[in-house]
């Protein structure tokens, strides 16, 4: 990612922006909000994509550091007509990305996605000096973003008397999210990002290591949050972690006995099963979106439906973001804790998730496995064995180059066996190669 792409891609979606503006006759110039992450190759890219924009007639207002969704809310919240942020999402600390939202704060249309591409190999021609955009600092825009987070806890409620620990990794909500609880009433205690153990190559904790940090500085509860500040993860004193299923299932429950759940909730390929009956138990319909964060929100709104989320902690509840918040997510949970009077193990006791076992197989380019006849017997017969209490699941890689083979059953050890057979069918019929198992996303449920 050198600044002369990334110059030219903002150079590209300067000229979609202005020519959506022309279309709808808007007489106000574009304006575009570009956020960070810490990592110091950021501001080199930021500084490139300005340009870029400049160059194109488009204002541009930098925010510094900031999370994802601040940079959403942010956008839709000043009326904006676009915003980025660069970030490398949870790859290794020298990689970088931009990621885009509309001017409503949700991720672009893949119309608009489109049309950047077909710019980009179109040659820079800057607008006349007179009508080049301008660049300016946003005034704390971390200020903002903390009080419409704040905002979501329900007035005359707070956190006193509860002692959080709370992770950020080395993301932009390293700050952020330690103040949301602290202003709350919180006792807030903060990992240290570099120190701690436990952590992946992107900085952030697993779940294990939360627990066991919990249990070890003798909090309440644990709250993780991604890099980007979009995912969630949470643990208590007893040692139990919770993902993206455990605490969808609490935030559902809650707003179902509230009556403001708005019709069920939308899952993911990756949702487990055991979801999907406990919600079932509860009454609340379910759903699985096919495809990634925009497959899900595009299933959510089709259906009218206000929340979602995946096993990761990507959690959406459109009546406050149009995109996961970590910080929001946390929230809800933390409101049903208070209103309820109860715990995360008391309110999940009715949820059984079942143990998932993944097993990775690259392939070769071009592997022709869906048609398969072989690995199609043998999905087939990993089907019968599971007699209706499990599910498995092939699922690709953007690149096509690996395919996870993932199996929920009863019993971990049926899960495990049955992925096994499964993949070593796909590794010596397709020429594949079966990698560590051990990797992340691998193992049981908890």
């Amino acid at each position: 990612m050198t600044p002369e792409m990334v110059m030219h891609l903002g150079y590209a979606t300067g000229k979609v922006l202005v020519d959506e503006a022309a279309r709808q006759h808007r007489s106000e110039r574009p304006t575009v909000l570009i956020g960070s992450d810490t990592r110091s190759s950021a501001y080199m890219i930021e500084a490139a994509l300005g340009a870029g924009f400049s160059a194109t007639g488009v204002d541009v207002m930098h925010s510094g550091p900031l999370p994802p969704p601040a940079v959403a809310y942010l956008t839709r919240q000043m009326h904006l007509s676009a915003g980025i942020v660069v970030h490398a999402s949870h790859q290794a600390r020298d990689d970088n990305e931009v990621h885009f939202f509309s001017s409503e704060g949700r991720p672009l249309p893949e119309a608009v996605e489109l049309a950047i591409e077909a710019e980009m190999t179109a040659p820079i021609d800057c607008v006349p000096p007179p009508r080049a955009g301008t660049s300016r600092r946003m005034r704390d825009p971390s200020r903002h973003y903390l009080d419409f987070c704040k905002s979501s806890f329900p007035a005359g409620r707070d956190l006193q008397g509860l002692r959080l620990l709370v992770d950020s990794g080395t993301g932009t909500g390293y700050q952020l999210a330690p103040q949301v609880f602290g202003e709350l009433g919180a006792e807030v205690l903060a990992l240290d990002p570099v120190l701690d153990p436990g952590r992946d190559a992107s900085g952030e904790i697993s779940p294990a290591a939360l627990a066991q940090a919990v249990r070890r500085q003798g909090a309440a509860l644990g709250i993780a949050l991604d890099a980007e500040g979009d995912r969630l993860c949470m643990a208590d004193g007893e040692g139990a972690s919770y993902d993206g299923d455990h605490l969808l299932y609490v935030i559902a429950r809650h707003l179902r006995q509230r009556g403001a759940l708005a019709g069920g909730v939308v899952g993911t390929q990756m949702s487990n099963l055991g979801l999907a009956h406990g919600l079932s138990d509860l009454g609340i319909p379910f759903a699985r979106a096919v495809d990634g964060d925009r497959g899900l929100l595009d299933l959510m709104l089709k259906r009218h439906w206000r929340l979602g989320g995946d096993p990761s902690g990507h959690i959406i509840f459109l009546d406050r973001q149009f995109t996961g918040d970590g910080i929001i997510a946390a929230l809800l949970v933390l409101q049903a804790l208070r209103e309820s009077g109860s715990s995360l193990s008391r309110l999940t006791q009715d949820l059984t998730l079942y143990p998932r076992r993944v097993v990775p197989v690259g392939l070769p380019p071009e592997a022709a496995w869906r048609d398969h006849p072989a690995l199609l017997r043998c999905k087939i017969e990993v089907e019968s064995a599971l007699a209706g209490m499990g599910r498995v699941l092939l699922i690709p890689s953007e690149t096509g180059s690996l395919l996870r083979v993932v199996v929920e059953a009863p019993e971990p050890e049926l899960a495990g066996e049955l992925a096994q057979r499964l993949a070593d069918t796909v590794a010596v019929e397709l020429g594949g190669e079966l990698l560590d198992a051990a990797s992340p996303g691998n193992g049981t449920a908890a």
